[in-house]
C-alpha cells in the first residue's frame, strides 16, 4: 500500500498547503504566520483523526453507535530541537445509546494495538496513553 502527499509552499512567508492522494488539502504554517496548522500538531491530528475512523468502526460493528465524539490530544515534546514527541495521551469523549465502558475500552485498545498506522509509527519514539469519558446522552 503506497501512500502519498505533496506539499507546496506559499511564497512570501512559511506557509505551506499539502494536498493528500484523493486531492484534499490542509494549510501549515509557523504560529508567527497565524496560517495554518502547526507541522508538529498536523501530526496529533492525525493520531486523533485515525484512531477516531477505528474506534467508530469498531463500535458499529458492535453495534452501538456513536452520536457524538471529541478527542483530545495532549504532548509534551523535548526542549531541544527536533522537538521529539515524547509523551502523547489521546482522550475520547463519547456519546452513544447503549454505550459501555467495556465497549469503550476495547475499540480503544483495538484501535491503539491494531489498526491505527499513526499510533504505530508514533509508538517507538512516544509513549501513548489513553483514556475515556462517556458523556450522558
Amino acid at each position: 500500500m503506497a501512500a502519498n502527499t505533496t506539499l507546496r509552499w506559499l511564497q512570501g512567508g512559511k506557509r505551506f498547503v499539502s494536498t493528500d492522494s484523493t486531492g484534499h488539502s490542509v494549510t501549515l504554517s509557523v504560529p508567527q504566520d497565524n496560517f495554518g496548522m502547526k507541522p508538529s500538531e498536523l501530526i496529533l491530528s492525525a493520531l486523533a483523526g485515525c484512531a477516531s475512523v477505528d474506534v467508530i468502526n469498531i463500535l458499529r460493528k458492535k453495534r452501538t453507535p456513536l452520536s457524538f465524539l471529541e478527542v483530545n490530544v495532549t504532548a509534551e515534546q523535548d526542549e531541544d530541537p527536533p522537538w521529539t514527541f515524547r509523551k502523547i495521551h489521546v482522550k475520547f469523549m463519547v456519546k452513544g445509546e447503549g454505550l459501555t465502558a467495556k465497549n469503550i475500552e476495547q475499540a480503544i485498545h483495538l484501535s491503539e494495538e491494531n489498526y491505527c498506522s499513526v499510533a504505530a509509527t508514533l509508538r517507538g519514539v512516544a509513549e501513548i496513553t489513553t483514556s475515556y469519558e462517556i458523556l450522558e446522552e
